[in-house]
């Protein structure tokens, strides 16, 4: 991986820091990163590789490059303590929180649906923040619970 000073503004109260990292691998897969420092914290402002990255490839890439980059910095980590990902060998990490399957499922998209409904919210984006899903796997979730009765049906019949 190589690091280098892209460029640098000076303010009056400090200095803003850019950097241009680029980590290859052996198969000609590269990822170049812009990463910007300011008041001594660290943040990526650009991400582009070829291929493109998958989702759990791009969740690791703070791990590939974090430390390299904050010894090119000069910045240091505050929040390592706090931060503990699983290894990519273990469970690995997930863009969103695990939903149960099945009926335990079915019954959680049920509350959630309910309770939003009940607070007078929308009850489909309810049950969308709730499982990390799209507008459409939402909705089969929904309708799966309502299959299953846990939800009466769309439309109150005459």
């Amino acid at each position: 991986m190589s690091v280098r000073p892209a460029w640098e503004v000076q303010e009056h109260d400090g200095a803003t820091a850019w950097y241009n990292a680029r980590l290859t691998f052996p198969d000609g897969a590269a990822v170049e990163v812009l990463a910007v420092v300011c008041e001594g914290r660290l943040s990526l402002e650009d991400v582009r590789s070829q291929p493109p990255l998958s989702l759990d490839d791009l969740a690791e890439l703070a791990d590939w490059i974090e430390g390299p980059l904050f010894e090119a910095c000069g910045a240091t980590p505050e929040f390592e303590e706090e931060l503990s990902y699983p290894s990519s060998t273990g469970s690995g990490r997930r863009a969103r929180p695990a939903w149960p399957r099945g009926a335990e499922g079915r019954r959680m998209v049920a509350e959630e649906y309910l309770a939003a409904q009940r607070s007078g919210y929308d009850p489909v984006l309810a049950v969308m923040c709730a499982t990390g899903h799209s507008r459409r796997k939402s909705l089969r979730l929904i309708a799966g619970a309502r299959d299953e009765g846990l939800l009466g049906p769309r439309h109150a019949r005459r």
